[in-house]
């Protein structure tokens, strides 16, 4: 899975205190400017004061102002179980790569899996990898070679049948129904710096499944750049307070 950032509000942390300091401010936020906004708060320069002011609002569980600053991903290869549970988060927008359009017929079935149509779960060819309510530990060479083939096996007998549907006339709305759940699709979704980090409550979690953690890591990455200040503070404090930042 491949994770690029379209597009995301410049200076977002400004806007957040910007937005902040409107609440307690007697001038108007939109004819003043930053550093007369930020006079009063403790710090020995701007960037402290940000620090200051951020900190202090995510520490009383003012959370209002992380929502103005937006920011777009797109993604690459993420399983349509993926994009299930991922879709569930419904303060997140989504644009997802059509399977009615956008017809897989001229894909060897033999290289679904290594070419990236169809991801693989690591345990299908991991033998130390231990999921959430498997009923086993760790297995050997054996056993997990046994589970590659036979995944291997499946993901190519179902897309040899979707392509022989379509070549029978089916349309690919209709012909898809047989593909398995692992397909991949592209996804672009935005979100503003409080979905985020109520995402990364949820879905960054140990207990979370491995496909959708590693998503929200890179995820989290993107916006360790992009909103510094905000992320260093949650991934040290807050990341562990479960749900915290429901909306």
């Amino acid at each position: 899975m491949h994770v690029e950032v379209l597009e995301a509000t410049d200076d977002p942390e400004e806007l957040i205190c910007q937005a902040a300091r409107n609440d307690y401010a007697s001038q108007f936020v939109g004819d003043t400017e930053f550093e007369e906004l930020m006079e009063t708060v403790d710090g020995d320069d701007l960037e402290e004061k940000m620090g200051t002011l951020i900190g202090h609002l995510l520490s009383h569980g003012h959370y209002g102002p992380f929502e103005h600053a937006q920011i777009t991903f797109a993604v690459e290869g993420m399983s349509r179980s993926c994009m299930a549970q991922l879709t569930r988060h419904r303060h997140v927008s989504f644009d997802v790569q059509s399977m009615r359009y956008v017809a897989f017929d001229d894909i060897d079935p033999a290289e679904v899996v290594d070419g990236g149509m169809v991801v693989m779960p690591p345990s299908a060819d991991d033998p130390d990898w231990i999921g959430r309510n498997q009923k086993s530990g760790a297995v050997d060479e054996e056993t997990v070679e046994k589970r590659e083939v036979l995944f291997r096996s499946s993901v190519q007998r179902s897309v040899e049948e979707y392509q022989e549907l379509l070549d029978l006339g089916m349309p690919p709305e209709d012909a898809r129904f047989v593909l398995p759940i692992g397909t991949g699709v592209n996804v672009v979704m935005s979100l503003n710096v409080r979905t985020l980090m109520h995402v990364a409550d949820m879905r960054a979690a140990a207990d979370a499944q491995w496909e959708i953690r590693g998503l929200t890591e890179q995820l989290l990455d993107a916006a360790e750049e992009w909103c510094p200040i905000t992320f260093e503070y949650y991934n040290e404090k807050m990341k562990n307070r479960k749900n915290r930042l429901a909306p």
